[in-house]
């Protein structure tokens, strides 16, 4: 056995369970996924359970340049391509991410011929698939897990607290038990469930955050995205941050790294961490944080504190607590 497999369980020289490992250990390739934008809605935007949205929430600042719903999916997904081909020389397959919204929130009949038009598409073995936790139900379930039989099929659900007092006050429209039902449920049919957390939403202490792992690292998670909250202009969190910041925890650079790494040391080691910290346009933010730090600068300097301090993924976390 080599020594980067002997020092982490994922058998890599990485300190924490990578997205790209799993898929590498998982379907035997890298793959890299690209942004669509459906023309999906949510049922707290709808009426259905609320208008406006959670209160952090404005999603062009998510989207890439070339995601539209005036394209068709087709079209998306192959300037999306040619995009990830000049900056991921490495990538050999495409998941299609139906990424805006929630991408669940119409009938079946019309979700099959929106993913099958992703599938049709040369390049892409696979589906990603980021929805709200109460746009879940078994018939969707059923149909994904069939779906799942011959192609790549990844369900992200936005959990983003496991506190619901958080979660009410976002005006996200579900409870976390609706997260742990949808969780349960796609786990059982032997999807791939990924999750999303964000860290520094009002009211919430960095006590509370760090506590918030045992409960993520005894539920049947494939993966998981964390993103520190960044206060997007014209939302209502915009608003309230400006009448009340005191109430935001707002990390520096510095304490960011150290409370993830404090973080990671306590999720379970099966997860795996697909990133650690969202990406906004500075146009869209109130404040850009960290100097502009890229992505793949964080990632470094997150890998090579965790390394200089011989530390990893799950050292801290309490796998027996979940033995039964």
């Amino acid at each position: 056995m080599n020594q980067s497999a002997a020092l982490y369980p994922w058998g890599d020289n990485e300190p924490f369970y990578s997205f790209s490992a799993m898929m590498k250990k998982k379907y035997g390739r890298r793959v890299q996924k690209i942004s669509v934008d459906a023309g999906f809605t949510c049922p707290n935007r709808d009426g259905t359970k609320g208008v406006g949205g959670c209160t952090f929430c404005i999603n062009d600042a998510f989207n890439p340049s070339y995601c539209t719903p005036t394209k068709t999916v087709r079209q998306q997904l192959e300037e999306g391509m040619e995009f990830h081909r000049k900056r991921y020389r490495r990538a050999e397959d495409y998941l299609a991410y139906f990424q805006a919204y929630s991408n669940t929130y119409k009938p079946i009949e019309e979700l099959d011929k929106l993913y099958h038009e992703a599938l049709k598409v040369p390049g892409v073995s696979g589906l990603a698939i980021g929805t709200r936790p109460d746009c879940i139900d078994t018939e969707l379930i059923d149909y994904l897990a069939n779906l799942s039989k011959s192609e790549i099929v990844l369900l992200e659900l936005g959990v983003e607290s496991i506190y619901d007092q958080t979660l009410l006050r976002i005006n996200r429209g579900h409870d976390f038990g609706t997260s742990i039902s949808a969780i349960q449920m796609a786990a059982t049919a032997g999807l791939h469930v990924g999750i999303h957390l964000i860290f520094g939403l009002p009211g919430e202490t960095k006590e509370m955050m760090i506590e918030s792992a045992a409960i993520i690292s005894g539920l049947p998670v494939s993966s998981v995205k964390f993103h520190q909250l960044q206060i997007i202009r014209n939302t209502v969190m915009e608003k309230e941050f400006l009448q009340n910041p005191d109430i935001f925890l707002q990390f520096t650079l510095e304490e960011y790294i150290e409370f993830i790494i404090s973080y990671t040391e306590r999720i379970n080691p099966s997860i795996a961490i697909e990133r650690f910290a969202g990406e906004v346009p500075p146009a869209f933010l109130h404040k850009a944080p960290w100097s502009r730090l890229r992505y793949d600068q964080l990632l470094n300097l997150i890998r090579n504190e965790m390394k200089s301090r011989n530390t990893r993924q799950g050292i801290l976390c309490d796998l027996n607590q979940f033995s039964n």
